[in-house]
This record gives C-alpha cells, sequence and structure tokens, in this order.
C-alpha cells in the first residue's frame, strides 16, 4: 500500500511541475500570456507541497528518485502533448532512470 501511494504521488507530482512547466513554456515562448504562466507557476507550486507527502521522510532520496520519475514523465509528456517521438535512446535512458527510481525508493533497507 505504502509503495501504491508513492508511485501515485509520484505521478501527481510529475503532471505538476511538468504540466505547470509547459504552461510557462505557452506563456512565454508561445506567447499565450499571463495567465498560462500564471497557472503554470501555481501548478510548480503544487508539485512542491506533493513532494512533502511521500511516505519516505528524506528529502534526498525522494528529490533524487523524482528526478528519474520527471525524466520518463518529461518524455511522456512530450509525446502526448507536442507530437514528440523519442528514439531508442531517449527509452533507453527512461527505463534506466525508473530502474534507478526503483532502487532508491524502493528497495529494502
Amino acid at each position: 500500500m505504502i509503495v501504491a501511494k508513492s508511485v501515485l504521488l509520484f505521478g501527481l507530482a510529475a503532471l505538476l511541475e511538468i504540466g505547470g512547466a509547459w504552461l510557462v513554456w505557452q506563456g512565454v515562448r508561445e506567447h499565450r500570456g499571463w495567465l498560462w504562466m500564471g497557472l503554470g507557476v501555481a501548478a510548480l507550486g503544487a508539485y512542491g507541497f506533493v513532494a512533502t507527502l511521500q511516505p519516505d521522510a528524506h528529502f534526498g532520496r525522494i528529490l533524487a528518485a523524482y528526478g528519474g520519475v520527471f525524466v520518463a514523465g518529461s518524455l511522456l509528456w512530450g509525446m502526448a502533448v507536442d507530437g514528440f517521438r523519442p528514439d531508442r535512446w531517449d527509452v533507453t535512458g527512461a527505463l534506466l532512470c525508473l530502474a534507478g527510481v526503483g532502487i532508491i525508493m524502493y528497495t529494502p533497507r
């Protein structure tokens, strides 16, 4: 149950951080305006709170593991929203990052 909660929190954190950064990008680079940027900043702030809900109490461990989720999530976001098509090296790198998440977060201590 704790692993499932942690995985869901990582997913929500990725959605908020990647989505927030994308909204800011759209506001600035695509000239969509202040509303998009403001929503992005709010999502990025919410990401910071979601990260604190992880069952593990070690900030460094959570953030290190989340880095792998961010890498894979960014590629998925790009595919879903921007039409990006990762090559085999993108996929291989993302899988290695997710393996790191598993090792850092879920191996017995």
